[in-house]
């Protein structure tokens, strides 16, 4: 089960944390995968993971928010069967905390990166015959969470924009879900932690751990094997939904 033997996967921002995970789990299971990075050597490591567990995989140094850029990459990539969206930024701050500079860099990476991704890898999957997209959300699309002004509107267009997806290419037999994670531990995490409260990183880490009722944060690698699922042909009947994994935070945190 849960094969991706023969198909081609591009996921975008596959360098680290999530992406890093989910480019390693797919070439695991037969996938070849094609990390759009902004950071070459951030690619080139996963890379690196995946050839040594005997995958193939093909890095491309490239910025989302430029279309040409994109459109050059998946030029360079020729069939892709798969494309997961999951690229991009944060921001802390509520409305009055966000400058136009912030709301436009955001809007440039979570917003429009994606929608280059999507815009580059449709025809070609119309052309094939069909494909599975998966965007990442957030559970800031579906909670208010303090703070996360730029950040939540991102990610609820991206939610958006996976329904709009979804609906316009069912005849094309191509299927689109979205993830909305909680806190999932990375190495932004980490740095986040480092940069901001210095001298305090075991207790907010804690702190943020435990604002999940599950009692801890996610792992990038729960996170992949939900994503393996959904663009696996055993998901084929499913499209146009967002899937939550956040250790109960969205409906549990009364």
């Amino acid at each position: 089960m849960f094969s991706l033997k023969n198909k081609h996967a591009v996921i975008t921002g596959g360098g680290s944390g999530i992406g890093r995970a989910i480019s390693v789990l797919f070439a695991k299971q037969g996938a070849t995968v094609h990390i759009i990075e902004l950071n070459a050597d951030a690619a080139a490591q996963t890379i690196k993971e995946i050839e040594g567990a005997g995958g193939t995989a093909f890095g491309y140094t490239a910025d989302i928010s430029k279309q040409e850029q994109v459109l050059d990459v998946f030029k360079q990539a020729g069939r892709i069967d798969i494309l997961v969206n999951n690229a991009g930024i944060a921001h802390v701050g509520n409305l009055e905390g966000t400058t136009e500079a912030d709301l436009d860099r955001i809007y440039n990476v979570n917003i429009k990166g994606a929608y280059n991704a999507l815009y580059a890898a449709i025809p070609g999957m119309k052309a094939n015959g069909g494909g599975v997209i998966l965007n990442m959300a957030s559970i800031a699309a579906w909670v208010g969470i303090a703070d996360r002004f730029a950040y939540s509107m991102s990610k609820g267009a991206v939610m958006a924009m996976s329904l709009s997806v979804a609906r316009d290419y069912l005849a094309d037999n191509i299927r689109c879900n979205s993830i909305s994670p909680a806190r999932v531990h990375t190495p932004f995490v980490d740095g986040f932690i480092a940069k901001n409260y210095t001298g305090r990183e075991d207790e907010i880490f804690e702190k943020l751990s435990k604002s999940q009722p599950i009692g801890r944060m996610g792992k990038p690698e729960e996170v992949a094997a939900l994503a393996l699922y959904l663009c696996s042909d055993e998901a084929g009947f499913i499209t146009g939904c967002d899937y939550p994994i956040d250790g109960g935070f969205i409906k549990l945190n009364n």
